[in-house]
């Protein structure tokens, strides 16, 4: 199998990214035109949370620096050491789609239960492929 099919997961994880940055840009230009918001007015995170009421977008921005920074580095880990597998493969597809189902929920109508069981997936698909990859690395 070939170690390069690891990071088109990764590609999709930046897509997402990129996605989300645009949402949360659009939304706050859009709310700081309708409200006529100076930008000096939210030059810190403390005015911005006072000023810009609606905040999904930038929160699941954030939210993709977090457990996604593990994700990469277990991509990376598993490529350099020569430990991609099928397996692993379809555990970090599994682990994508259900930031994209995250981030979906995140973005739009936000029920906290069901991205709460998103993430809650994402993070036991998660710690999967770091156990698959631990075994791999100690044996």
């Amino acid at each position: 199998m070939s170690n390069q099919a690891i990071f088109l997961p990764a590609l999709v994880m930046v897509a997402l990214t990129i996605v989300v940055w645009f949402r949360m840009y659009f939304m706050r230009v859009a709310q700081m035109k309708r409200d006529r918001i100076h930008p000096q007015a939210v030059a810190s995170s403390a005015q911005s949370a006072a000023l810009l009421t609606d905040s999904r977008a930038a929160d699941n921005f954030r939210n993709l620096f977090e457990l996604p920074v593990l994700f990469y580095l277990a991509l990376v880990v598993a490529a350099v050491s020569g430990l991609v597998t099928g397996t692993l493969l379809v555990l970090a597809w599994l682990f994508v789609t259900l930031r994209v189902l995250h981030s979906a929920i995140h973005c739009t109508y936000n029920k906290v239960m069901h991205r709460f069981k998103a993430y809650l997936a994402g993070g036991m698909v998660l710690w999967a492929i770091w156990v698959v990859l631990a075994v791999g690395l100690l044996r």
